[in-house]
């Protein structure tokens, strides 16, 4: 292999026989490695060969180590540097991470785990070149910054664009429903800033998160000496906004004693303060969302069926992310520009392959979570670049990735043993758990019919014969 294909390292140590024992340890054919005992010369060779990583002790002289990663990074932001030492000191460690070091380690376990690190760090030094001919080249466009409100191109996306449109003509109210972080609020908003009343005020409550005996009086306002505390009179939301928009979120939450009173401002514009005899008028226009059954939160007699129908006269469904996975790059994306405009240097961009393991997670927090997983990416990531190890997915997400998978490979096995033995895969499923059930019943069939709520009959069909107790 050419010296042209090959990836440089430089190793920057006091030791002598550190530098001698590291060149043999990390020797391979694809790589040239280069040593040094001075941070100068280091600084030099790095430039020089335009070197893929750097590896240098803390006590370098005549500059520290961390003087060097300083100057090595303001040369080249994306440079690999891996920094090592007896690290007396938590507060190196930290710097040397704030200021884009790769890893740092300790030099007791440089035996174990340099080759490791060294390895990784030089797969990422290899994506970034990548990237950066990609950029070169203009195959790669970065993120442009949008003035959309809405972030989204999926068919799913298109439909509620077109329902937001037809919705801000009118008045009326509009109830958003989806899943928690699907950006039920980005729609209100939308709504609103669309409408006519765009240039009055836009007011956003949650139901949820305020205390039930406070938010009849954060809705409505209250008068002097109404509770204890209320030491003044108080302008609740509905007057504060007269002429505007407000925002009900997570009114599937709203205590009942509150429900009526709003229900009286939905059928005719009229409230009064807590504590109050005066009638007040207020011209608002509701939208509400929730991420509940309203239909099933009726029945269970939890919210009034008559509120129900006020709020529903347009609804307006958002479809979680992972149904509209076409949507992710875009989003993630806008995050990241987002992330830039609050402060970064340079701009960054994802690479393919981190798009890859976007697109491919199944987001059980929606929107929200991609914007949380993005922010935390820029603020841990060393380089400009994103790849799939700096994504960093929480540990919930990640169990609920994985037992999805689970579910999926069960699901393949049950078809693959329905193709072999003819039957169909719920067949097979439900001989599987009635098989369980039996072996946790002890082979009693009248219990484990009660565990799987179906009747002895029915479970008797998935029975092999002779599988019961007598």
């Amino acid at each position: 292999m050419s010296d042209i294909q090959k990836q440089t390292v430089i190793v920057a140590d006091n030791d002598p026989d550190f530098l001698d024992w590291s060149s043999k340890h990390l020797g391979a054919d694809s790589l040239n490695i280069l040593t040094t005992s001075s941070s100068e010369a280091a600084l030099k060779l790095f430039k020089e060969h335009d070197a893929d990583l750097l590896i240098a002790e803390f006590n370098l002289r005549p500059a520290s180590g961390v003087e060097l990663l300083k100057k090595v990074r303001l040369s080249k932001p994306n440079a690999m540097v891996i920094m090592n030492g007896l690290v007396s000191s938590t507060n190196a460690v930290i710097e040397a991470m704030r200021l884009g070091a790769f890893d740092v380690l300790r030099r007791e376990s440089l035996n174990f785990e340099i080759r490791q690190v060294a390895e990784r760090a030089l797969q990422s030094a290899d994506r970034m070149r990548m990237m950066e001919d990609m950029n070169e080249t203009g195959s790669i466009v970065p993120p442009q910054p949008t003035d959309d409100l809405i972030i989204g191109r999926s068919p799913a996306m298109q439909d509620v664009y077109k329902l937001i449109g037809r919705v801000a003509r009118a008045d009326a109210p509009v109830l958003i429903t989806g899943e928690s972080g699907v950006g039920k609020e980005v729609v209100s908003n939308a709504i609103h800033k669309f409408s006519r009343r765009a240039k009055e005020e836009y007011v956003a409550i949650n139901c949820a998160a305020i205390p039930s005996n406070l938010l009849e009086s954060e809705l409505f306002g209250h008068e002097k000496g109404a509770f204890t505390g209320a030491v003044s009179q108080r302008v609740g939301r509905f007057e504060q906004c007269n002429g505007g928009t407000l925002f009900l979120d997570e009114i599937g939450d709203m205590p009942l004693e509150v429900q009526s009173k709003l229900l009286r401002v939905l059928q005719s514009g009229e409230y009064s303060r807590v504590g109050g005899n005066e009638n007040l008028h207020s011209d608002v226009r509701i939208l509400a969302a929730t991420n509940k059954q309203l239909e099933e939160e009726v029945e269970h007699g939890t919210f009034r069926e008559d509120l129900f129908y006020r709020l529903n006269v347009v609804r307006i469904h958002i479809p979680p992310l992972r149904r509209r996975r076409e949507d992710v790059r875009l989003l993630a994306e806008h995050f990241l520009q987002k992330q830039t405009e609050k402060g970064r240097n340079r701009p960054m961009q994802f690479s393919i392959e981190a798009v890859d393991v976007l697109e491919e997670h199944h987001w059980p927090g929606n929107v929200r979570e991609l914007e949380n997983l993005v922010q935390r990416a820029c603020v841990l990531a060393s380089g400009n670049v994103l790849f799939p190890s700096d994504l960093p997915f929480d540990s919930k997400s990640k169990r609920e990735e994985d037992s999805r998978s689970k579910l999926e490979r069960a699901a393949r096995r049950f078809l693959n043993a329905a193709l072999e033995n003819e039957a169909t895969p719920v067949e097979i499923a439900m001989r599987q758990l009635v098989r369980a059930a039996m072996e946790d019943s002890d082979q009693d069939s009248k219990a484990a019919a009660k565990t799987l709520g179906m009747s002895v009959p029915d479970l008797r069909k998935y029975l092999p014969s002779g599988g019961e107790k007598s």
